[in-house]
């Protein structure tokens, strides 16, 4: 399979998510507006030119959208191979580009999110150690920081303590959320819109900066939903899902 490294020069013409197929869809451009705005800070974004779910996209860990303290490793936002490109090895592909692009680069390693048994929309725990991927760190919700260190004796990623310890004060509904997920600019109006016609109680609060990111109070800043303080899920919700949730913390 061929791939193609995504730009700023080429951000446009570029199809960038296979379940959207409009380029005008809100989900779409909101997605590339967040990514025009990361390439200057190291973001790469390489894709494949089949159409379909195929891309790696990381960025170095100083700049990255996280909590994290990984000063000189490269982050890894998402590796995502679906559908009928499963099991012919482009997610091997991509990671070795993205190893050799990090060595040249002069980075210490990869640092990514996961858990111990998998969970949406984060890396498969199985795949990582396959890889060469440990554990260095693990916040009290079970969302894993794992690393693949180049060299030995490399200080290793850590979670700040925002993130080690996700709790909030705020009771109710409240949701943590960014642009870099697409989802998130058609369905999180959906959950306030829904919240409000119900009474459920709920707030979303979008981070707009790389600051508010890497001190949000969940390892995962996409999409972080709590309840009353304790931290929920991290799987993006629609109408259906959010009314069962609420439903089941009556």
């Amino acid at each position: 399979m061929e791939y193609i490294r995504v730009t700023k020069e080429n951000l446009e013409a570029e199809h960038i998510c296979c379940a959207i197929s409009s380029n005008k869809d809100i989900q779409v451009t909101s997605k590339k507006a967040w990514l025009s705005e990361r390439f200057d800070e190291g973001l790469v974004f390489l894709k494949s030119t089949e159409r379909g779910k195929c891309f790696i996209e990381y960025i170095p860990a100083e700049n990255a959208w996280v909590p994290i303290d990984a000063e000189g490793y490269m982050y890894i936002d998402c590796l995502w191979v679906s559908g009928s490109l499963k099991g012919h090895g482009y997610s091997s592909d991509l990671l070795n580009a993205c190893i050799e692009d990090c060595r040249k680069k002069g980075r210490k390693g990869l640092t990514i999110l996961s858990s111990a048994k998998k969970k949406p929309f984060l890396a498969d725990p199985k795949y990582l150690k396959y890889k060469g991927f440990s554990v260095c760190d693990e916040s009290d919700n079970g969302i894993q920081l794992w690393v693949l260190p180049f060299e030995k004796g490399t200080n290793l990623p850590k979670f700040k303590d925002c993130a080690k310890h996700p709790q909030i004060e705020e009771q109710g509904y409240v949701l943590y959320y960014t642009h870099q997920c697409p989802f998130n600019a058609k369905y999180v109006p959906v959950l306030i819109e829904t919240a409000e016609r119900e009474g459920i109680p709920f707030h979303a609060i979008r981070l707009n900066s790389r600051e508010e990111a890497q001190n949000a109070p969940a390892p995962v800043t996409n999409y972080a939903l709590f309840y009353n303080g304790q931290y929920i899920t991290n799987e993006q919700m629609n109408e259906a899902k959010f009314l069962k949730l609420a439903r089941s913390m009556e």
